[in-house]
């Protein structure tokens, strides 16, 4: 137990140095508080807002408010960014709204979705450990600096563009993504809020294209954040590009597309109007039922 303790304090410590790399990339030509950059400010607040959580989170044995956590971890980076950084053009502020309303949407969503549920199953055994239910917590603080990378460039970066067809695009992007997110789950939320579907699969509306297509949304959002802040990146800040990166490799390599499937083939897998569904519809990039 112990030596697997120490592994894991071992991991925290390589994500907050992770954390710290990104820290000092994204800072470069970045606006600065006194000495310290303000991207930096940024990725040690996200870190900070983890750790206190964590501790009543601990305590209470309780983990209600991650995800909820997490949207209030994105929200007060862009604004103490934006309240902090020199100069706020009209790049800054369309990259705050997007950030900000994806937060509250997503946020209070996942919160009322774990409210119902009762508890997050992801947490049943880790929130008993305090070193593995610490890692959870920073690696959410990660996770938000990864992703918020690009839009907090475009936020503390020294260089100016004139607003122009990068971020025409970059918007119409994050809309559609956002769009397709929304719909998504809105449509599985009425769908299992049915009694007649309990036990059952969704595979009608976007369900029916995709098998999970509010990641797919979520992606592309995050391209279109990404598309925003493009002009302004230089130098090191280059690295931000792992914004989208991070969130794809996230969705279909490690925490989302891979436990959902495997979650959906223990509870319906030899089913044949299952196996129908999974044999005709895409994992993620949507495409029009197959007849």
């Amino acid at each position: 137990m112990e030596n697997s303790n120490g592994q894991i304090y071992i991991s925290i410590l390589i994500v907050v140095l992770i954390g710290i790399g990104l820290a000092l990339a994204g800072s470069q030509g970045g606006a600065k508080i006194g000495a310290f950059p303000l991207f930096a400010l940024g990725v040690a607040l996200a870190f900070a807002i983890n750790w206190i959580a964590f501790i009543p989170a601990f305590i209470n044995k309780t983990e209600k408010f991650y995800d909820l956590t997490g949207s209030i971890t994105y929200i007060t980076v862009v604004v103490v960014s934006m309240l902090l950084a020199p100069v706020r053009d009209l790049r800054a502020w369309l990259l705050a709204g997007m950030v900000i309303v994806w937060s509250v949407r997503l946020g209070s969503f996942l919160f009322l979705r774990i409210k119902a549920a009762g508890e997050d199953r992801r947490f049943r055994e880790i929130k008993q450990s305090l070193p593995n239910f610490l890692r959870a917590w920073t690696l959410q603080a990660l996770w938000v600096s990864f992703s918020l990378a690009a839009a907090l460039v475009g936020f503390t970066s020294a260089k100016r563009v004139e607003f122009g067809l990068f971020a025409i695009i970059g918007l119409v992007v994050w809309l559609t993504g956002f769009g397709i997110e929304v719909v998504a789950d809105r449509q599985k939320s009425q769908f299992n809020a049915n009694p007649a579907n309990k036990g059952k699969f969704i595979n009608t509306g976007l369900w029916a294209w995709s098998r999970h297509p509010n990641y797919f949304g979520e992606i592309v959002l995050w391209i279109g954040v990404t598309i925003v802040a493009l002009p302004v990146l230089q130098g090191w800040q280059w690295v931000a590009l792992i914004s989208p990166v991070f969130i794809t490799l996230l969705l279909t390599r490690i925490s989302g597309v891979p436990m959902l499937e495997k979650r959906a083939d223990e509870k319906w897998g030899g089913q044949e109007d299952y196996e129908t569904y999974k044999a005709n519809t895409p994992v993620l990039i949507p495409s029009p039922p197959k007849k």
